[in-house]
């Protein structure tokens, strides 16, 4: 049992010492603190001296208490000393409880949009006996004129102070263990899944797949797209008007969802403030060959936001046998070197020479490169680090630092412990498996990391993998394909604002969308696994969270002060703008306030600034006008692996994505749908799909109840079947049909998302599904981005009007990724 003296020398039991300690804990109940401030609680950097009750956790610091105490004077001297040995106890809880971490429940403060309470809601029994011993102090407590009418009442006054939900009302919240026993931890879910939020930081991105800073102090990011654009942001996040790299006409990629080919990496150099120098990473085509590219740009002299074009050196180029499996990150490490980070040169199971690729230490695919770029400006454009492992092995390339990787996606240098520098410098990486296991390494010198020997822990190609020359370092996790199949390499998060998750290497995987972290045993050298899921009920009800995010979870990034974002899109297609950055959020516990204060060094704007507008929203809860009762968390939506009907093979994850999206054999580019989820769901069929030869009427309509303007429906395939058909939309009280001038796949989209599916697999033209004479034709010239709600929210003619004929019926036909309608 804990205990301390309060300023009025009263011992008391304070049951919030010791519960901000790192960790997470499991949460019987769904719960929200929150500060006046409306963010989350903290450990205070200075002892309290007055409210010292919230010493170790609550909502002030030291200059917050100070201010309080000031207060609690001031009102105390209006009293002799009768007056404050009844009363100074009574003013002091009061006043305190701005520090509470429940402070926004006991003002009612949850809803920015309301007033504030001035005095905290109390339990009936505190009241009543505040009421009849410390009434005189009501108005020098606050100047709320309906307290001060109601203030000779002592049943009104209570009431006007009563809140709906008793749990929260003080001082009862003080031994209520639902509320005390999990505050400053990470809450967890019963089946331990962290519950973090998120924060949208920028929007309509096509495949984001690279985010980083300069490190010169501006704090501005840098936001790359696989098409070979690149985008300045500011702190305020506001994106400057011009990119600040074009190479869109050199970079090689297309439109085809799963393209791993495109501008892939991005780094400064560490020196970038002085010299100005960056590296890019991306696709070409150079005849009929293709090949990896790594170049070395420099900053225009006359625009810090824009690169100079002209300067372009090509550092690097090697070639790809196939087009998958390219490789793409570049950055540099504690060491001021340049590593590279290849893949095996695709195809399946690295079937190249003997060994493979990764295993042959002469070829430069399936490999981690280190070379030296600096004094690069005359002579070679790089040379050869002194101590690279195989400088002297006959026949390796010295560039080779690791090798047996088969196709690193996202690596990361390790900032080491805040305070200890533990961990700093090491290297962690996502190598993306074949058709089994998805992994975590740490990349060292020399080391080989077992691919194509090597899938995960398991043997691949079981005679490699009886060599026992092989000598190759385990990952320090792998995962099945049942959870995941194509790793996103994260960050080990060392930033200020969230030190609870300090230490935690937080990663996804791109197909199932999936979020994960893994927290080093310091006695063990273990890797401890924790699954990450949106928080549920109130834990993400804070002014500007979101508790959701796109699947396809395509990189991680820093920012200059170490917080941590990651990238996904809702379809994974480099022309898509369906791409957000978001910031991941520990909603339990922040730094104290001015902790993490930083002043960003000033920004020359030559280009015009698009002021940043959120898109996204907090799912599944409504920001509370009052409390709310507690009860227990709803079940937490789940990540699991996109199934597929077809059986394990010898297939990577582009692969499978691709005959996924070849569902029912039919050759066309498929479009998936932008869905926001929490996470993926739990089940593989979709709560509201359709399921095949059911809910149909006789004409083979999809009835639709109480339909309202917009809707759509399918119909005209002759077996009946759901997710195809000729589009009817239903407009001022009638259905009609939707010609297919301009008719193209992001308005199939439109319509497969509003009917539940997550796939548009064809825009069918031409009345394929037949004319539906008997209804007027309804829309004409439809033109969607493939985003909007309805079809009438994207560009048309005027309802009714039109220059076509029923012979020109527009249909789809729909597919869920999950399912394989046979």
């Amino acid at each position: 049992m804990w205990y301390f003296c309060d300023i009025l020398g009263r011992v008391r039991h304070s049951p919030f010492i010791g519960l901000y300690l790192l960790g997470f804990w499991i949460a019987p109940v769904s719960l929200h603190p929150q500060c006046l401030d409306f963010k989350p609680p903290f450990k205070p950097q200075e002892d309290l001296q007055f409210c010292a009750m919230y010493r170790n956790f609550g909502c002030c610091d030291s200059a917050k208490d100070q201010e309080l105490m000031s207060k609690f004077y001031k009102i105390m001297d209006n009293f002799d000393n009768y007056g404050y040995a009844n009363c100074a106890g009574y003013v002091q809880d009061l006043l305190c409880q701005e520090c509470s971490p429940y402070a926004a429940h006991l003002f009612d403060a949850e809803d920015p949009s309301t007033p504030i309470r001035t005095l905290p809601g109390l339990c009936p029994d505190y009241c009543s006996q505040f009421w009849l011993k410390c009434r005189s102090t009501i108005t020098l407590l606050s100047d709320d004129l309906q307290l001060a009418q109601a203030e000779p009442d002592q049943v009104h006054f209570c009431q006007h102070l009563e809140l709906e939900d008793p749990d929260y009302c003080y001082p009862h919240l003080l031994s209520n263990e639902q509320l005390t026993q999990n505050l400053g931890h990470v809450l967890a879910d019963p089946e331990g899944c962290l519950q973090l939020c998120l924060e949208e930081v920028a929007n309509g991105l096509r495949n984001p797949l690279a985010m980083v800073h300069a490190n010169d102090g501006t704090h501005r990011f840098f936001i790359a797209e696989q098409v070979g654009l690149v985008w300045t942001y500011l702190p305020d996040r506001s994106k400057l008007e011009k990119p600040f790299l074009n190479i869109t006409k050199a970079v090689l990629t297309s439109p085809w969802e799963g393209d791993e080919r495109g501008f892939l990496g991005l780094t400064f150099h560490p020196n970038y403030k002085y010299n100005g120098k960056l590296y890019v990473y991306y696709s070409v085509e150079i005849g009929f060959d293709e090949r990896i590219r790594v170049s070395e740009f420099r900053v225009s002299p006359g625009d810090m936001n824009e690169v100079d074009h002209a300067s372009e050196r090509i550092i690097l180029e090697v070639d790809e046998p196939a087009s998958n499996h390219n490789g793409g990150m570049v950055m540099f490490a504690d060491d001021g070197y340049l590593y590279i980070f290849t893949g095996d040169g695709g195809m399946a199971g690295d079937p190249f020479g003997k060994y493979g690729n990764a295993q042959n230490k002469s070829a430069l695919l399936g490999k981690v490169l280190r070379i030296n770029v600096d004094d690069n400006d005359r002579g070679p454009l790089y040379r050869i680090p002194s101590d690279n492992p195989f400088v002297h092995e006959r026949g390796a390339r010295p560039e080779v630092y690791a090798y047996g990787v088969r196709n690193m996606w996202r690596c990361s240098v390790d900032r080491g412990d805040p305070l200890t520098k533990e961990g700093k410098g090491r290297i962690f990486c996502g190598d993306v498996g074949q058709n089994k296991f998805e992994e975590i390494d740490i990349i060292e010198k020399g080391r080989n990391y077992g691919w194509r020997a090597k899938e995960g822990f398991s043997c691949y190609d079981k005679k490699l993998c009886a060599n026992s020359s092989l000598d190759d370092v385990l990952p320090i996790y792998a995962y099945p394909h049942k959870m995941g199949k194509s790793v996103t390499g994260g960050y080990v998060y060392r930033g200020c604002e969230y030190p609870n998750l300090n230490g935690m290497y937080i990663f996804g995987d791109f197909m199932s969308g999936r979020m994960m972290n893994l927290q080093e045993n310091k006695n063990t050298g273990q890797w401890n696994y924790h699954e990450i899921c949106m928080g549920i009920g109130l834990t993400c009800a804070f002014p500007g969270l979101i508790n959701n995010y796109y699947q396809y979870i395509i990189s991680f990034a820093e920012d200059e002060a170490g917080e941590l974002y990651f990238m996904s899109t809702g379809v994974p297609s480099a022309t898509s703008p369906t791409g957000v950055v978001y910031k991941l959020v520990d909603p339990s516990r922040r730094a104290p306030p001015r902790q993490c204060h930083y002043d960003p060094l000033p920004v020359r704007v030559k280009s015009k600034l698009i002021k940043f507008r959120p898109k996204e929203t907090l799912t599944g809860v409504e920001l509370p006008t009052k409390h709310q009762k507690l009860s227990p968390p709803e079940e937490p939506v789940r990540p699991h692996p996109t199934e597929s009907a077809v059986s394990e093979s010898d297939k990577d994850w582009l692969q499978e994505l691709m005959d996924i999206l070849k569902e029912q054999g039919t050759a066309v580019v498929t479009t998936t749908l932008p869905q926001t989820t929490t996470k993926p769901p739990r089940h593989t069929r979709r709560k509201n799909r359709r399921k095949k030869g059911k809910h149909r009427s006789e004409s083979g309509l999809a009835p639709a109840a109480a339909p309202h303007s917009g809707a759509v429906r399918l119909a005209g395939d002759e077996q009946g079947r759901d997710d195809r058909g000729r589009v009817e939309i239903f407009v001022n009280g009638e259905w009609g049909t939707v010609c297919d001038d301009l008719w193209n796949m992001k308005n199939a989209a439109v319509v497969c998302r509003q009917l539940g599916f997550r796939f548009a697999l064809k825009a069918s033209k031409h009345s394929e599904f037949g004319e539906g004479k008997s209804l007027r034709i309804l829309l004409d010239d439809v033109q969607c981005e493939g985003t909007e709600e309805s079809l009438l929210d994207c560009q048309h003619t005027d309802i009714g009007i039109h220059n076509c004929a029923h012979y020109e019926d527009a249909g789809v036909i729909c597919g869920n990724s999950d399912y394989v309608d046979a």
